[in-house]
């Protein structure tokens, strides 16, 4: 599974460049704290497949990176390979990038 860094998406964000984060958190843990990704919740990933983009890449993330883990794992077997897991999810980014940011 291929892995991303906070640092590397917080770089990817500072330059505009093009991907598509999604957070598989539930909606009370997006309401708290979010990145400004499609909220997508683990248990409609498969559901909802089509909301995923298959053309650039795109970062799952959730509060510490298993869940993020097991949809990327979910998604896999319908064709995705564009797929990045937010390595320690919003756990990481609050103390590596944004300390300000509200964890739970």
């Amino acid at each position: 599974m291929k892995e991303i860094s906070v640092q590397e998406l917080k770089e990817k964000m500072d330059n505009n460049e093009d991907f598509q984060l999604i957070d598989v958190r539930e909606d009370f843990e997006y309401e708290m704290s979010n990145l400004g990704g499609t909220l997508i919740p683990l248990a409609g990933i498969l559901i909802e497949k089509d909301k995923i983009a298959t053309d650039k890449p795109v970062i799952m993330q959730c509060r510490s990176g298993k869940r993020s883990a097991v949809a990327i794992m979910q998604l896999e077997p319908y064709g995705f390979t564009n797929l990045y897991n937010l390595s320690g999810g919003i756990l990481a980014w609050a103390e590596e990038i944004d300390p300000t940011m509200e964890v739970y």
